[in-house]
């Protein structure tokens, strides 16, 4: 077996080209993110070479709480010590506990919750409360929209590539430009059970929605009797500056989906929580959504954790100041490299920047990659950069990655010709 790390990295990528995915790793070596991780801790992560990295793509959100979060993982140790994952058939505490909490933290009357490991498995959950509750079938969501790649989740996703090799898809979707409420307004009807949103596009670029658009969706709900899905499984949890996006503009969804960072990074954990009149669906049909391992003892005791975590550590209120000082230097950056670099856009540390077009996204991921930072072009959109380091990320480790930013862009600047001559 090999010891030296070069060895040992070369033979875990030949391993994960040939028994997991050959493109994934063509992909990232191509953008110089073959990391094989080894040590994690607050915002930063080390390629088993020894080469440290600060995080700033964190699984989109999955680390709000830092990687390897000592408090998150003793929480789990604990855990461990007394627990399993439980029997999902029987009741339990630490469902309760959880449920409880959510129904605490969220906006509105949102009360009552139901558990699964993943966000697309939120989102089914989600669609199959809104489609039994109103005992309709149409579900609107919005082009470049991401939802996940499960059934009922892959059905309502704004990218043709996910759905084309597995058409036919579920009936009854349709999808509308995001923030343009006339052509949602066009396009429901009376059979429209849901309207599904993320609250921030973003795969789809860091979209923000226009003032006033949630409200407008929200009164059109209300006035066509459609439940609202928010998707808060990239922005909930303080990513925005707020515990959960939709506070920004003071809307409560019917329904609401989190994931990924309810997790602590530890433990894979999902909720769809909803308004409590919509449990009358449940009272007739008690076990007609199931998941075996969603909301598992561990998963909730982890869960549990994270939010203590969040509030104590008063990560919104650092996702705000960090956010701050990460946009001073974007504004710099925009104003020095017209020619690289269009616009910000940015929600707390829920941040993109849009290159003036889309080759420049994978010249400056490996350019960034090179200088230890992890930052890379969104899915949907190769002309945007996501930026969304774990919520702990300090002044010093923002300025690491600013100046690694600018570096970058300089280079590229000169290899094109273009811009400034420093």
């Amino acid at each position: 077996m090999a010891t030296d790390p070069k060895a040992i990295k070369e033979q875990a990528l030949a391993d994960f080209s040939k028994h997991i995915s050959p493109m994934k790793v063509r992909t990232m070596k191509s953008v110089g993110l073959d990391i094989i991780e080894d040590r994690r801790e607050g915002a930063s992560v080390w390629d088993v070479t020894g080469k440290k990295y600060i995080d700033c793509q964190t699984g989109s959100g999955i680390m709000n709480v830092g990687r390897h979060n000592r408090e998150i993982v003793e929480a789990l140790r604990k855990a461990l010590d007394e627990y399993d994952i439980g029997v999902f058939l029987l009741c339990s505490r630490q469902k309760a506990d959880l449920a409880k909490k959510l129904a605490e933290i969220t906006p509105g009357d949102l009360a009552c919750t139901v558990f699964g490991v993943g966000g697309g498995e939120a989102i089914d959950a989600a669609i199959k409360i809104a489609r039994g509750y109103t005992m309709k079938t149409g579900v609107v969501s919005a082009q470049k929209s991401y939802h996940g790649h499960t059934g009922f989740a892959l059905s309502a996703i704004g990218r043709d590539s996910y759905k084309e090799p597995f058409q036919p898809l579920m009936p009854g979707f349709s999808l509308v430009p995001f923030g343009d409420i006339d052509a949602l307004k066009a396009e429901v009807n009376d059979d429209t059970a849901a309207i599904l949103l993320e609250t921030i596009q973003g795969e789809g670029g860091i979209h923000i929605p226009p003032d006033g658009y949630l409200a407008a969706v929200r009164a059109l709900c209300d006035e066509r009797e459609i439940m609202l899905i928010l998707d808060e499984i990239q922005t909930g949890f303080a990513r925005t500056g707020k515990m959960f996006a939709c506070e920004h503009w003071d809307v409560v969804p019917d329904i609401m989906t989190v994931a990924k960072s309810l997790g602590g990074g530890i433990y894979p954990i999902s909720a769809t929580i909803f308004k409590e009149e919509i449990m009358d669906f449940f009272i007739p049909h008690p076990f007609i959504h199931l998941s075996t391992f969603g909301g598992s003892d561990l998963g909730c005791i982890v869960g549990l954790a994270a939010i203590d975590y969040i509030r104590k550590h008063d990560l919104a209120g650092n996702a705000q100041r960090m956010g701050a000082r990460f946009r001073t230097g974007f504004d710099r950056l925009l104003k020095d490299h017209p020619d690289l670099l269009l616009e910000v856009r940015q929600k707390g540390l829920m941040m993109g920047l849009q290159y003036t077009n889309e080759s420049i996204g994978p010249r400056l991921s490996r350019k960034m990659a090179e200088r230890g930072v992890i930052a890379i072009y969104t899915g949907n959109d190769p002309s945007i950069c996501r930026l969304m380091p774990p919520l702990v990320i300090t002044p010093e480790e923002v300025d690491f990655v600013l100046n690694a930013l600018e570096d970058s862009v300089k280079e590229l600047s000169k290899e094109s010709g273009l811009g400034k001559n420093d």
